[in-house]
Formats: structure tokens, C-alpha cells, sequence
């Protein structure tokens, strides 16, 4: 008999009891039971965003991955909604694995797959039960209001990866063509038949019919990028204005796995990169082989932007897995039977060919709050009283560089269990050693980057930390998993501090976003 796989997900999510979890975050996309882990079909449909991502509702028990689905009209109250993608077709038995979504409109509905508005894409994943061996193809489900999602009849689209690569070729993004109107291409990220990684491209009409164009390539960047790594997954490009030019730039953002760059960074076990160039053709045009990490914190991986309708321009938000492979050993797993979250979604810009990050999720203002301003009495801890018995909150600080010497940062939780936040001069430390969390990394440095502005913005949700460093120009995401006691933060001070401008902001969940 056929399992229901989508009763049995029902099920698991009907007995969780994650969302008691005094662990469990507030303003943060999480699974409702289970393990989450790349976003995925993210997208911004009017006024409400959705955000899909991998998602194993029998973890640790069994490993078999489905489509979450959750959605917010304000990016903070997100709301469950029932799996998307449920693998129980002959191509993803093994798993229905990342993609992204397309939102068409007007004339592109007349050729489009069921002439439906929402086109997602992603792998299916097969695994012969004997050998081992897995095939990888590519496939699509629409969908006309996001509530109920249909498999493409002509799965899949891309059966098979292309001569000369191998089985790890996935991850489909898929994006209108700025050149040539009406057409689609796929970015898909591959391994080469030598086990090296790379990028392909694919193009359409039709969203059905993909040829093969070719693989990416960089012809500025002097072979950089010819043997990166042994696998590029979730590459994504997404074209970006450079604040401080006025030009627009094509950022490709991936994940290259197996990199050792000989620099600072890049500790975590998959780190996730940029570089920026022009799109032209398959080619990456104008990138001298200069890449960066995303992100530097302890946990970051697999990030995608929100897909729009051309009708519907806006900002452009990016969200990630606050996680990475290999680190399911979480206090959650134990205390509420979930693990893994998404980072809020941050807006994105360019300054000078560096990506800028912004927290897009604003906290709204407590009625009656204080900036926080002047000058902190002395060295030592102390109390920021507006975050005083509060797990979720937003704090933003700029020191007075002419009147502030020393270190200075955050302490949230108790004495006993807690995380450090440190600015030192051009340095940024994070420590959670004396947390309940450190086996995938402790404590780390990092060296701000020339004229960072002092000042510090955090986004803390229970047991998730986002640190903005620079009005973003540097940013950290990790768990922090502090005594479900604590609360709060204390403002660390090492010499002496003066705030130029602070605000406090809590957060506090509607009954339907509980």
C-alpha cells in the first residue's frame, strides 16, 4: 500500500509541540515540527510574502525532505500553512530538494504551464535503493493561489544531468531574461565529471523546454574560478544598484563547496560567497575574480532572494538557512523535537562592489520608549532596562567615535549562560562559548572593513542572533541558545562609551502569529 505522505506530514505537525518551546523564535520563519534548512519558491505575492524551504517533518527518525510552506504580511507574524511539494512522485521518492519560484503576470500567463501565475522549480532526488546511485532532475509544480499545488504532468522537465557532469546538479533558479523579452533561463549549480564545481545555464520559452546553453564563465577574472571547490550549490544571480555609483550589477551569490581560501573567513563547513559582474550571454563579464563571504557568522547557508511580479518592483530581500550541513545536534532536537531556522530577511544594495545588508524586519516601537544616548557610566555591565524580561527584541547603537574608547558590545543572557558581541577598534568578536550551544564554533574574530561606521544592530529571537556591523556592511548570523531564563541584554563596556543615537524595540506576537 502507498504511504500518505502528506497525512503522515499532517500528522507530525498536528502532535508538535515545538511552538512551546521556550527556544522556539518569534519573528522568525521555523518548522512546525521537524528539520528546516535552504529556502526555497521565495516570493512576494501584493502585500504578503511566502516562504517555502526544505523541510523534513520526520527528523531525526527519517529522512525524507517535502516543500514547508509559511507566509507573513508584515515579515515578522509568520503562519504555517500546509507542505507544498510532497515527494511521492517516481522522480523525487528520495526527496523534493531546492529551487525557487517565478510570479508571472499579464501576457506571460497566455504560454504559461497550466496559465498559472506561480511557477516553482525545483530537483527531485532519486536514490537507487541498492546502488546507491542518484539521479538528479529538474521539475516544476504551479500553482494559482498558493493554496494548492500541482505537480507539471510533463515531469520532469530536465530528466537527467548533461554529458561531462555529474549526478550533483541541482538547485534550479529560474529568471526572466533582461535581454531578450519573453524568455526564461535556468541557473542550476553543478559538479563537472573531474569533481569540480560549477554553474550551468539553460534557456526558455516556454518555462516547459529548457535547452542547454553552456556553462558560466568568468573571462576577467584570470581562471579564478576555473577549479573552485568540488560542488557550487544554490547559485542565484540578482541584479543589484551600487549605491555609491548609480550602476546596476549582476551579484552571483553560491555556496562552493570544498573552497580553503587563504585568508581570514570562510571557517564554517560550506561557506557561501559573491562576486559581481555583467551578465552577458554565459559569460560573467567584469569580475576580476574578487569574491566575499555572504555572511560571517557561525551559521549561514543556501541564501535566495524574493522573486516579484514586474507590476510589483521593490526592494530586494534576501533570506537564508541559519544553519549548515552537519549541525542537526541542536538543544532543540531534545527540548521541542524541531531544529533549523530562516534568517529574517535583510534588504540588499551595493556600495563600492560590496554587498550591503539591511534588516528588513523592523520591530515595531513600544509606546513611550527612550533612546538610548549620551554617555554609559563607567566600565562594566549594564542593563538596557527597555529589553528588561524580553527573548525577542531589536537594538541598534552608534557609538560617538570622538568620545568612545575601548571595547564595547552586548552581553545577552545571564553571567552564566550567555553570548558576547564585542566591537573593539576594527575588530568584531562574537563569543558563545558560555552558551548551550558551541560545537560547530565558539568564539570568532572578524576584521571590519576600513571606515566601518561604530555602530551595532542586532536582531534577537530566542535562540537566533543576527549582528549588522556598519549600517551592514558586515553581518554574523548565529544560534544562541542562552538559558531559557534569560532575557534581555547588558551593554559591555571597556573603557569608555558614548551613544550618539539607540533604540530599543520588543516584540510581542499578535494571537494569530503564536
Amino acid at each position: 500500500m502507498t504511504e500518505d505522505l502528506k497525512g503522515l506530514a499532517l500528522d507530525a505537525i498536528a502532535t508538535s509541540g515545538a511552538a512551546d518551546d521556550p527556544d522556539y523564535p518569534r519573528f522568525h520563519v521555523v518548522p512546525p515540527v521537524g528539520r528546516l534548512n535552504d529556502p526555497n519558491g521565495l516570493l512576494v505575492d501584493g502585500g504578503t510574502y511566502h516562504a517555502f524551504y526544505q523541510f523534513s517533518p520526520f527528523h531525526p527518525d527519517r529522512k525524507l525532505v517535502y516543500w514547508g510552506h509559511s507566509s507573513s504580511t508584515d515579515l515578522l507574524h509568520w503562519r504555517h500553512h500546509e507542505p507544498a511539494i510532497v515527494p511521492d512522485s517516481s522522480y523525487d521518492l528520495s526527496g523534493a530538494y531546492s529551487g525557487n519560484a517565478i510570479v508571472l503576470e499579464g501576457h506571460e500567463l497566455d504560454c504559461a504551464p497550466a496559465q498559472a501565475p506561480y511557477q516553482l522549480f525545483y530537483t527531485g532526488n532519486l536514490k537507487d535503493p541498492v546502488t546507491d546511485e542518484r539521479t538528479a532532475s529538474q521539475c516544476l509544480v504551479t500553482s494559482n493561489g498558493l493554496t494548492d499545488f500541482i505537480k507539471w504532468p510533463g515531469n520532469p522537465l530536465i530528466a537527467a544531468h548533461a554529458k561531462g557532469y555529474t549526478a550533483h546538479y541541482r538547485d534550479p533558479q529560474v529568471f526572466r531574461n533582461p535581454d531578450r523579452s519573453g524568455e526564461y533561463r535556468m541557473l542550476l549549480g553543478v559538479q563537472r565529471a573531474n569533481e569540480t564545481g560549477a554553474a550551468v545555464l539553460y534557456r526558455s520559452r516556454d518555462l516547459v523546454s529548457w535547452e542547454l546553453e553552456g556553462e558560466l564563465s568568468f573571462p576577467d577574472a584570470g581562471g579564478a574560478f576555473d577549479s573552485f571547490g568540488y560542488m557550487w550549490e544554490c547559485p542565484g544571480l540578482v541584479r543589484v544598484r551600487d549605491e555609491a555609483t548609480g550602476e546596476d550589477w549582476d551579484v552571483l551569490i553560491w555556496c562552493p563547496q570544498g573552497i580553503t581560501p587563504e585568508r581570514e573567513g570562510f571557517e564554517n563547513i560550506f561557506p557561501c560567497v559573491y562576486t559581481v559582474g555583467h551578465l552577458v550571454g554565459t559569460e560573467l563579464r567584469d569580475t576580476d575574480g574578487t569574491f566575499h563571504e555572504v555572511d560571517r557568522g557561525f551559521e549561514f547557508y543556501a541564501p535566495q532572494t524574493f522573486a516579484r511580479r514586474p507590476s510589483e518592483p521593490g526592494p530586494v530581500l534576501l533570506t537564508a538557512w541559519a544553519g549548515n550541513a552537519s549541525e542537526d545536534d541542536q538543544p532543540s532536537i531534545e527540548t521541542g523535537q524541531w531544529v533549523h531556522a530562516l534568517s529574517a530577511p535583510r534588504g540588499l544594495s551595493l556600495k563600492d562592489g560590496r554587498l550591503i545588508q539591511r534588516p528588513a524586519t523592523d520591530l515595531p516601537h513600544d509606546a513611550g520608549q527612550p533612546a538610548l544616548v549620551g554617555p554609559v557610566p563607567g566600565d562594566g555591565l549594564h542593563d538596557v532596562a527597555e529589553l528588561r524580561g524580553h527573548r525577542s527584541w531589536q537594538l541598534r547603537l552608534e557609538a560617538d567615535p570622538g568620545r568612545t574608547s575601548g571595547a564595547w558590545g552586548l552581553r545577552i543572557g545571564s553571567d552564566k549562560s550567555h553570548v558576547d558581541i564585542t566591537l573593539d577598534g576594527g575588530v568584531l568578536r562574537v563569543d558563545r562559548s558560555a552558551s548551550r550551544y558551541t560545537r560547530h564554533g565558539d568564539a570568532r574574530t572578524v576584521t571590519l572593513p576600513e571606515g566601518c561606521a561604530p555602530v551595532l544592530e542586532v536582531l534577537h529571537d530566542r535562540s537566533l542572533t543576527e549582528v549588522f556591523v556598519g549600517e551592514g556592511s558586515v553581518v554574523f548570523t548565529l544560534r544562541s541558545f542562552v538559558d531559557s531564563g534569560s532575557s534581555g541584554a547588558r551593554l559591555m563596556v571597556d573603557g569608555s562609551l558614548v551613544l550618539a543615537s539607540g533604540s530599543a524595540r520588543t516584540f510581542t506576537p499578535t494571537p494569530e502569529g503564536l
